[in-house]
């Protein structure tokens, strides 16, 4: 089988440049090479099902790796020019209550896949499928060789839009990324982001399943890193949340010396917080210490603060809490620390950190390697906020890498 662009990975940047290639010039022949049965598992998925696939609120703040993403994504059309003029899905803003957050009208992921598996149809955009890529054997006689289990495609431009390492149920194994470094490529250092952060289960006891509102910030050797607010959620060895998600990047150049600083009460002073505790020290005076929070925090999280607070007893009577450990426990309340042990598995990760780096890739994402090759989506060196910011990467690469790849062969 021999193509014009071959594209290894049906995922959201693989779909989109497919599209992107066959309307720069339809002339050529084009396919998307998926091992699943069929493409767009993951989009359908994303978004718990909603499909959060961009966001109105975009900055460079919002990307993290070596790869400049926004200089990819300003090029590129927007989720509007896309999805509604191009595609026909209706967006929305502001869905789920996350702020900027765009999705589709039908709040259904199935929506997008639907309009971008039609548009590749009405493109003629070939879908092989249940077809996983064991070998690439680049630039012979300009062609590039691609092996499967029964066979080989050939192709004159190939994109590589195979994924990362997170949620392998829908093909992102990494299989493609250990191919690319046995041919030479460079990646950064690779581990699971957009997820919960692991911490040692001893200083979460008794927390299992609270969630609770408040403001986390990143912590090296006493330097905040980033700040987020949010709600987190507490479980039996890690401490998750989308405000955890957004600082889980971090994991990659700060592991072994990074820690998280919660503040369980952002919008209160820690004057005025104290000032509370005295008047609860009054009022529950004759109620037992593990009683003395539970007007602010679920009972779980307001004995756990006392606890670690008060260092005796719960059953002492709240009228025999003195001044130091009021203060001990306005501390806890204003700065609860815990450090971090590792990142969550790559099943509970959402993309992932590392990837070829942007020292591989020229300014439109193409090998310096190997001409006509090119690469888009988490395969690279970034990764994006949770709020729709890695789906419009995995569109914009693919869009721009999809167009470059003819343009290209043209010349």
């Amino acid at each position: 089988m021999k193509y014009d662009v071959a594209i290894i990975g049906g995922g959201a940047s693989g779909l989109a440049a497919a599209i992107s290639a066959k309307m720069t010039d339809s002339t050529k022949s084009v396919v998307v090479i998926e091992k699943l049965a069929k493409v767009g598992k993951k989009i359908i998925a994303s978004g718990n099902g909603k499909c959060n696939l961009s966001n109105i609120d975009i900055s460079e703040r919002n990307y993290h790796g070596s790869v400049n993403a926004m200089e990819i994504i300003r090029r590129t059309p927007d989720y509007k020019a896309f999805f509604t003029d191009t595609l026909g899905v209706m967006c929305v803003t502001g869905s789920e209550g996350r702020t900027g957050g765009v999705y589709p009208r039908s709040n259904s992921s199935a929506t997008v896949l639907n309009a971008m598996r039609l548009k590749m149809q009405e493109l003629g955009v070939i879908e092989v499928c249940e077809c996983e890529i064991t070998d690439i054997s680049p630039n012979i006689r300009d062609v590039f060789n691609l092996k499967y289990k029964d066979g080989e495609i050939s192709c004159k431009r190939l994109i590589i839009a195979s994924g990362g390492y997170a949620c392998k149920a829908f093909g992102t194994d990494g299989s493609i990324m250990r191919l690319l470094k046995n041919m030479g490529y460079v990646t950064a250092k690779i581990c699971p982001a957009v997820a919960p952060l692991r911490v040692n289960p001893e200083s979460v006891k008794g927390l299992k399943g609270v969630r609770v509102k408040g403001e986390v910030s990143a912590v090296s050797c006493g330097e905040i890193l980033r700040t987020e607010k949010g709600e987190l959620q507490f479980n039996e060895n890690n401490i998750s949340g989308i405000c955890v998600f957004n600082l889980a990047y971090l994991f990659q150049e700060y592991e072994g010396k990074l820690s998280l600083k919660i503040d369980l009460m952002p919008d209160i002073t820690r004057e005025n917080l104290i000032e509370y505790i005295y008047a609860m020290k009054k009022n529950k005076c004759s109620l037992p210490l593990e009683e003395l929070l539970t007007g602010a925090f679920v009972k779980n999280l307001a004995v756990y603060l006392v606890k670690k607070s008060v260092n005796r007893p719960l059953t002492d009577k709240i009228s025999t809490l003195k001044n130091a450990e009021i203060l001990a426990l306005a501390c806890n309340v204003k700065s609860l620390e815990f450090e971090v042990t590792g990142c969550s598995p790559w099943q509970n990760a959402q993309a992932t950190m590392g990837g070829i780096t942007a020292s591989q890739v020229d300014s439109n994402l193409q090998s310096k390697r190997h001409k006509g090759m090119y690469f888009c989506g988490e395969i690279l060196d970034v990764v994006g906020d949770c709020g729709g910011y890695n789906l419009q990467w995995a569109w914009s690469s693919g869009i721009l890498v999809g167009k470059e790849a003819v343009i290209d062969d043209k010349n």
